[in-house]
């Protein structure tokens, strides 16, 4: 996300200090420390509306400013003094927030960040319209299925390496130092992503039934139940509770879907499937699994590229999750995504 200058920092504290505020205050109060005059000031405004930091109210000599509801969402976390506190000291949203999903109804991204966005997918278009053979298209995407697969799972403790991973899915050769467990989890991948890509229209819309497909295909004979869990999990390295009982599960699930679906913006869709199916925690495993593929499965459904994640330290990774789950926090979740997604599109079909 852009970062801001020291001065609109100081007048971003002060509205989030006031429950209301005009721009003759905000003069006021930054004139001993900022001699900038009203122009400045409003373009200020201007660059804190525009990044979601702040809503506007009113019109004409009646507007006035406030901190917005997405302040907490979007707002810039220093990633490693935040993990510096132990887990159990850190002051967290113990519970899942059913608040989040009036929050997420406006857009995730800067309009910055959207427009980036959308100049990389025409950059991708237009690398894909220039490939005529079908035997070098399936090459490519099989180069997407077997990164995606190997660094999924990687996220998840698989000590497959690429290479091995490659030789497993082009020529079914297993690694004999490996568990089943593992070599079972890079296949559950490579039939995930291959439906996706040949049933990319049934994303366009997201259901229940199709995430819990996906689940099923990420997780069959790896011991995980594929329906719904009824009973609580606990996750590694917080004190975030996911929600213990399978009504409030579904509920939140229909909300989420109902979110998702009402969204224009394809990578928004994207992006929340990969954040509230690993917030929500629907199932007793693979959860995380299921968003990374759900994401994918949305961009392939609008003729994108899917992100491979290759590029992503999976310690970080897990970091931005953490924060997600314990202060409803997006800063390093998105800039992640965004990055990734450029990298899908700066390394395959070029």
């Amino acid at each position: 996300m852009e970062s801001l200058n020291k001065r609109q920092e100081y007048i971003k504290e002060y509205i989030k200090n006031k429950k209301e505020t005009q721009i003759r205050d905000i003069l006021v109060y930054i004139k001993n420390d900022f001699n900038v005059d009203r122009r400045t000031v409003i373009r200020d405004i201007d660059t804190l509306l525009r990044l979601g930091y702040v809503s506007k109210q009113g019109a004409g000599r009646s507007t006035s400013y406030s901190i917005s509801n997405r302040y907490d969402l979007l707002k810039e976390i220093d990633v490693e003094k935040y993990f510096s506190i132990p887990f159990n000291e850190r002051e967290i949203k113990t519970n899942f927030n059913f608040d989040i999903f009036d929050i997420l109804k406006e857009s995730v991204f800067s309009e910055d960040e959207e427009k980036k966005l959308a100049q990389l997918h025409s950059g991708f278009v237009k690398n894909f319209s220039q490939y005529d053979s079908q035997t070098l298209i399936n090459k490519e995407f099989e180069r997407i299925l077997i990164e995606f697969s190997w660094k999924s799972s990687q996220i998840e403790g698989n000590t497959y390496s690429l290479l091995n991973t490659e030789q497993l899915i082009k020529n079914n050769k297993l690694d004999r130092k490996k568990t089943k467990k593992e070599t079972q989890m890079i296949l559950n991948h490579k039939d995930a992503f291959n439906e996706s890509l040949q049933n990319k229209n049934v994303f366009v819309r997201l259901s229940r039934a199709n995430i819990e497909h996906i689940h099923y295909l990420l997780t069959k004979d790896l011991d995980i139940p594929r329906n719904l869990r009824k009973s609580l999990v606990r996750i590694t390295g917080t004190n975030y509770k996911p929600l213990d009982n399978i009504y409030q599960i579904e509920e939140a699930l229909q909300m989420m879907i109902k979110l998702i679906n009402n969204k224009e913006n394809f990578f928004e869709k994207a992006f929340l499937s990969l954040v509230l199916l690993s917030y929500i925690q629907a199932f007793e495993d693979g959860n995380k699994r299921t968003a990374r593929m759900t994401a994918n499965a949305i961009l392939l459904s609008y003729n994108s590229i899917p992100i491979s994640y290759r590029a992503v330290n999976e310690i970080e990774y897990k970091k931005a999750s953490l924060l997600f789950y314990e202060v409803n926090n997006l800063f390093h979740f998105k800039d992640i995504f965004l990055k990734q997604f450029e990298f899908a599109v700066e390394n395959y079909f070029k």
